[in-house]
């Protein structure tokens, strides 16, 4: 059966066909990198991570490519701020996103290009916008002339008309139309800066990602991915800029996931339910929290409460039980009973049921489904007086592969004892430093994981909670 998306550009589910057989060219939006993630953030990274996991798994072998945006206004004003340079800031976070989304169980992209290590191929890309006429240097900034693509507006299926009623030209524009939008901007005083054709400046948001998508994964890609927010207007700018250069289809599937609320209301600066994917996993399991994320398909709209994510950290532990009371019984197991044929069938059918979940357009709710079924099977079985070391052996196999798919681990992590107590050392020393907050994560860090701290006279204890 053949793998269907749904395509955000045409709006319906499509088969889909490689650009080139049994390959996937696949650009995902990372990232702005001036803070650590929320949990915004993380819903990408974890779904479209799983989307490259079940295209590996069905043999296809995925070139995958996730941008840092590593200048911006964000990261200029963070650094004046805090009175730190742009690329100091940048690294920073960039090493904090790695360390947020290792723990929630995504694997590194191939390539995670930087705006930064890549100014002289976007100076290109804008060059090539204006000798093909669909951009303008107006006083050292450069602008797309948005009317000259005649398909503007086909991703989020708005038409020119209607998003000129809702664009506006503010006083000191140095646009020629209120839809056109920024491709380098003109440096300020005190900004950091490249050289340019129109001067000292550097690159607007949009034309990034098509400068870089076209520079690792060529003209044509088979997915671009990222958020729902994205979609209008920084993908519909995306094809705007790509096209206009390359006159070929920038992307065949287009795929946006929905948005994240906070216990019912959508998550915002302004509400200050701002929730940080490195505050979050400092109390939960970060496998409880990708969990959670995958048993709602990633098109849905998903709400986010400390109920809820309890809630599926029970799910999640009555799985892994399952898992641990097969590998504990299979040691007892014969050889051979009269079922086996029956239950190995089951036991393929469950494969069955989950490919076919996840076929259709990454199911992921639907897959979640199929394992906790499959827990409950397990656990018949092992009601049975008599149990065979191949049926087991084919129940944990199935969890295993199954979990690696969906980017889950079947045993909570534990800290070895070394680890704990080079934490504790650290600790002891951010004490003597009087760095009091670095000393409490530790200790919440510890708690997290079930490691319980006893500061004596004698010295700091620990033992397991």
């Amino acid at each position: 059966m053949p793998i269907h998306i749904y395509n955000t550009l045409t709006r319906k589910k499509e088969e889909f066909k490689p650009i080139e057989e049994n390959k996937v060219k696949m650009y995902v939006c990372g990232p702005t990198v001036y803070n650590y993630i929320h949990i915004g953030n993380a819903r990408p990274a974890i779904v479209f991570d799983t989307v490259r996991r079940y295209f590996q798994f069905r043999g296809y072998d995925v070139h995958f490519v996730s941008n840092f945006t590593d200048v911006d206004d964000k990261l200029i004003k963070a650094a004046n701020e805090l009175g730190e340079d742009v690329p100091t800031i940048a690294d920073r976070f960039v090493n904090a996103y790695f360390e947020d989304v290792t723990a929630l169980g995504c694997k590194r992209a191939d390539v995670h290009p930087r705006v930064t290590e890549n100014i002289d191929i976007i100076i290109e890309f804008i060059q090539a916008l204006i000798e093909n006429g669909y951009a303008y240097e107006a006083e050292g900034d450069v602008y797309y002339k948005t009317r000259e693509f005649k398909e503007y507006g086909k991703l989020s299926h708005q038409s020119i008309d209607e998003l000129r009623l809702g664009a506006r030209i503010e006083v000191g524009d140095k646009k020629q139309d209120a839809l056109d939008f920024v491709l380098w901007k003109g440096a300020k005083p005190g900004e950091i800066y490249w050289e340019s054709p129109w001067g000292q400046g550097r690159p607007g948001w949009h034309i990034e990602c098509s400068a870089m998508a076209r520079k690792y994964l060529g003209d044509t890609i088979d997915i671009h991915a990222g958020g729902q927010d994205l979609a209008f207007p920084h993908h519909e700018n995306e094809i705007a800029q790509s096209e206009a250069v390359t006159g070929k289809t920038f992307a065949n599937y287009w795929m946006h996931n929905g948005y994240i609320n906070i216990d019912n209301e959508k998550m915002s600066k302004s509400l200050g339910n701002f929730v940080l994917v490195h505050d979050i996993i400092k109390d939960v399991d970060p496998q409880v929290l990708r969990f959670f994320m995958l048993s709602v398909h990633y098109r849905h709209p998903i709400n986010y409460s400390l109920d809820l994510l309890d809630s599926t950290k029970n799910g999640l532990e009555r799985l892994r039980t399952s898992y641990a009371n097969l590998k504990h019984r299979v040691k007892s197991s014969t050889n051979l009973t009269t079922n086996d044929a029956d239950w190995l069938g089951k036991i393929t059918e469950y494969r069955n049921e989950f490919i076919q979940a996840m076929d259709d357009d990454f199911n992921t709710a639907n897959a979640v489904s199929v394992l906790f079924e499959l827990s409950k099977q397990a656990n018949y079985y092992l009601q049975e007086k008599n149990t065979s070391e191949q049926v087991i052996e084919a129940f944990l196999h199935e969890f295993e592969v199954l979990f690696e798919v969906l980017g889950l681990s079947l045993e909570e992590e534990q800290l070895l004892d070394e680890e704990i107590e080079a934490l504790i050392e650290k600790r002891i020393q951010a004490r003597k430093d009087r760095n009091f907050a670095l000393s409490d994560q530790i200790r919440d860090e510890l708690k997290a994981r079930n490691i319980i701290l006893e500061d004596t006279p004698q010295g700091t204890r620990w033992k397991r909670g």
